[in-house]
């Protein structure tokens, strides 16, 4: 699979962490390399800040093997993600966004993303306003809405998305899988809950798939779980596999980022 991953980064600054550490991270960016990770290719089109917190992004990323030649380097701070680390859970403070205020994708980038597989953003990623012309581009869409399902982002990004992701801190029930069939019915293809350690479930506009999860011994740190399932299921997906194969290929990837400090 060729992974297009569009918009958000951000430097994880973790604050109860060796007296302050900064981590490379954000949703799209953190898919980008557990595609490669997982043996596929993957670039990265957005912007960081031209200062240092931009250097460690663009090394990290670099270094992980993710195609970075559509990053932009802009006049400004690249993002950052304030965390503290709780019992393996991480807490989230305060977040600035930076340059990613007011990025938007280029023609140059649009007839770049072409050449992929599928193209991925998140809600923080600025984005969700060209999904409509990547679409109409004929680019396969995903659209991570985290838990900010009803944001205007989301609103925006699920007309036009084939692959809409969301979490919730609840299990399977019978409201649930009928929110999933409105989100439907308003045009993706797929729609894929993730639920914690209750598993993730798959609306297909026809039936209901359901995956648990593969222990991990030890939870060091969740940071970017759900982004490896994103990732891992996406993989399946795209190379064929059936919805219950990439739903476990997402849940291993996932498994895998719960045994260290970081997204990666």
């Amino acid at each position: 699979m060729k992974l297009a991953a569009v918009g958000s980064n951000c430097i994880d600054y973790y604050n109860n962490l060796d007296g302050g550490k900064a981590f490379p991270g954000g949703g799209p960016v953190n898919m980008a390399v557990y595609t490669v990770r997982l043996g596929g290719e993957a670039a990265y089109i957005g912007p960081v800040g031209n200062d240092s917190y931009g250097e460690i992004m663009m090394g990290a990323m670099k270094k992980k093997g993710v195609n970075i030649s559509h990053l932009r380097v802009e006049e400004g701070k690249t993002a950052v993600s304030q965390v503290e680390l709780v019992d393996g859970e991480r807490i989230f403070g305060d977040y600035e966004e930076g340059v990613l205020e007011t990025y938007v994708l280029s023609d140059e980038d649009m007839d770049f993303i072409q050449n992929f597989d599928v193209v991925i953003c998140d809600v923080w990623g600025k984005v969700e306003g060209q999904f409509k012309e990547l679409k109409e581009r004929g680019i396969t869409t995903a659209f991570d809405c985290a838990t900010y399902l009803e944001s205007n982002a989301s609103e925006q990004a699920i007309p036009y998305t084939d692959y809409l992701f969301y979490s919730i801190d609840e299990n399977d029930s019978s409201q649930l899988r009928e929110q999933m069939k409105k989100i439907h019915e308003k045009g993706p293809k797929y729609v894929i809950c993730m639920m914690g350690t209750a598993g993730s479930m798959c609306y297909d506009g026809k039936d209901f798939h359901r995956f648990g999860i593969i222990p991990c011994e030890e939870v060091v740190d969740s940071m970017g779980a759900g982004d490896s399932y994103i990732a891992g299921f996406l993989k399946g997906m795209i190379e064929g596999k059936t919805i219950e194969e990439a739903m476990k290929l997402g849940a291993a990837n996932a498994t895998e980022t719960l045994k260290y400090f970081g997204a990666w």
